[in-house]
């Protein structure tokens, strides 16, 4: 009889731990296929993107034609029914609320994404790689007819593999998935499949060239002045994000109370466009600007670029044109840093390394995912720099956010639960 006791006693532990073994062969083989999936469909994007973007260099003209491009970007949501798409909002609720999204979804913003760039208009990479990812893993779970809980962590799979293989940073690429729904808790039942799909979908996008920019960051022996006027830049750009949502958020609604007309809007915001890089006469504000970030940790920038950069992507997302918007970002946060760094005698890279991270932090409401990111992208010799970039955007950019369906679960100033939407 004890050994009957002795025996159960020892299975017990043994009987909770096959279940978990059986979801985690499941997760490892799903997270392959979705990251698999994701990485060939992201890099065929990321392809397009280089080759759009030659045929725009070596024929600059062809951004006068940008108002037509916006007409045709139009027609594709319209005929795909998808005129009133919300973009990253839609794979947010997607995986908060169990939506649908499918194959259409990925057509529709890798078109129209290959579109805006081929004719000049200011959007990124990144946040059409979250749709395209969280589109395919969406409908991935619909062929396996996956329940409601498992379609949902099949989505955040694919927005950590699209992620991963269109900028190359697979630890921030999967964090960034399980951290930006909720803002407060971590999704940590995701951690094994997410990652599984990033590392794929990076290894993936690798084989045809896309990869990480390399940045390098010259900073002076770590001191409490360095400190100091490392915090002095993360609170300005952590207020700049600040600005940088509001004014992406409106632009929508702007062109929308005067040109109440789709394609107009579309028209007219191309035309905008192509007029300011006239007038601005550099093509530095077309596309995504990665050349122009890079250059912001050599040189520093004037202080016009930032807002320049701002305002180009406004009227071409606000008129209807498609694309991410976390490039922009990046190029928005690493030239004002580049600009300020110097006046608080610091190199510009420093201050490049830190806008960037501060308005990334700031529009997403990711803390970890900015740190991760920073250290996959600047390394790992000057971490408690991002980490006080991170931590003081985090909480100074209050409860303004780039995505309007996410939820801020836990107050950003104490431990407690508020649950409310981004801006409101």
């Amino acid at each position: 009889m004890k050994h009957y006791h002795l025996i159960k006693l020892v299975r017990k532990p043994f009987k909770t731990l096959v279940p978990i073994f059986k979801g985690f062969f499941k997760w490892i083989v799903l997270g392959l296929i979705t990251g698999g999936a994701v990485g060939v469909i992201a890099s065929l994007f990321h392809l397009s993107l280089g080759a759009a973007t030659d045929i725009r260099e070596k024929y600059p003209v062809i951004i006068w034609l940008l108002p037509v491009g916006g007409l045709l970007v139009a027609l594709i949501y319209k005929c795909l029914h998808l005129e009133h798409d919300k973009g990253t909002n839609m794979v947010l609720v997607a995986v908060r609320d169990g939506k649908d999204l499918t194959l259409r979804n990925t057509l529709s913003i890798f078109l129209g994404s290959v579109i805006t760039h081929l004719f000049g208009g200011s959007a990124g990479r990144e946040g059409a790689a979250l749709q395209i990812g969280g589109s395919i893993g969406s409908q991935a779970g619909l062929w396996l007819k996956l329940s409601n809980q498992d379609h949902r962590l099949i989505t955040m799979c694919g927005m950590s593999a699209g992620f991963a293989a269109l900028f190359g940073t697979p630890a921030a690429a999967a964090l960034f998935a399980m951290e930006v729904i909720s803002v407060g808790i971590m999704h940590y039942s995701a951690i094994v499949p997410c990652v599984v799909a990033a590392v794929t979908g990076c290894r993936i996008s690798a084989l045809v060239g896309s990869g990480p920019e390399n940045f390098k960051v010259i900073l002076p022996e770590m001191s409490a002045v360095v400190l100091m006027k490392s915090a002095v830049i993360a609170v300005a750009a952590a207020l700049l994000s600040i600005f940088f949502c509001f004014v992406l958020r409106n632009a929508a609604g702007l062109y929308k109370r005067y040109i109440r007309n789709p394609y107009l809007r579309a028209a007219a915001g191309g035309g905008a466009v192509a007029i300011l890089t006239f007038i601005c006469g550099t093509y530095d504000y077309n596309g995504g600007g990665m050349e122009v970030i890079v250059r912001a940790f050599d040189v520093a920038a004037p202080p016009w670029q930032f807002a320049l950069k701002l305002l180009f992507t406004a009227l071409t997302l606000g008129a209807g044109f498609k694309g991410g918007e976390i490039l922009p970002a990046f190029f928005t946060g690493a030239s004002f840093g580049s600009f300020a760094a110097p006046l608080l005698g610091l190199d510009c890279s420093v201050g490049a390394a830190i806008g960037l991270a501060a308005v990334f932090c700031g529009i997403t409401n990711c803390p970890v995912t900015a740190f991760i990111l920073s250290i996959e992208l600047f390394g790992a010799e000057y971490i408690p720099v991002y980490m006080l970039t991170c931590a003081i955007s985090y909480m100074l950019s209050g409860y303004a956010g780039l995505y309007s369906e996410q939820k801020i679960l836990y107050s950003k100033l104490e431990p407690k639960y508020i649950d409310k939407k981004i801006g409101r």
